[in-house]
């Protein structure tokens, strides 16, 4: 079966960084779209970062520049390097795929990450 398993959330002070990683199984991975959702306190889930199958990338506006997204399709891994954390990236962070003609959503567990001094 599909599983997602995400690790590497933690307790960061502002200004640091944090290195999400996601393990797939269960689907062809290389032949998918991955993302990286969150959800902050009493706030919906909202995508953060989203990676093709030919490695191209988008992101939220509240991470651009600070986030970068990739894929190792010969791990089945993707991965979240979040740099200069604030306060507000404070959620828990999921990695999500989509699969078949209606696109039903797979999620993993989930980490959390916590920025705070």
């Amino acid at each position: 079966q599909v599983q997602l398993v995400e690790s590497g959330g933690g307790l960061v002070q502002p200004g640091g960084a944090l290195r999400l990683s996601c393990a797939a199984s269960g689907f062809s991975f290389s032949y998918n779209d991955i993302g990286w959702y969150r959800q902050r306190p009493g706030k919906e889930r909202e995508l953060v970062a989203h990676i093709t199958i030919g490695g191209t990338t988008n992101y939220a506006d509240s991470v651009k520049g600070r986030f970068t997204i990739s894929r190792d399709n010969a791990k089945n891994t993707v991965s979240l390097q979040m740099n200069s954390l604030k306060p507000e990236d404070t959620a828990v962070y999921y990695c999500n795929v989509k699969l078949g003609l209606r696109y039903r959503d797979y999620w993993g567990q989930g980490t959390q990450v916590t920025v705070s001094s």
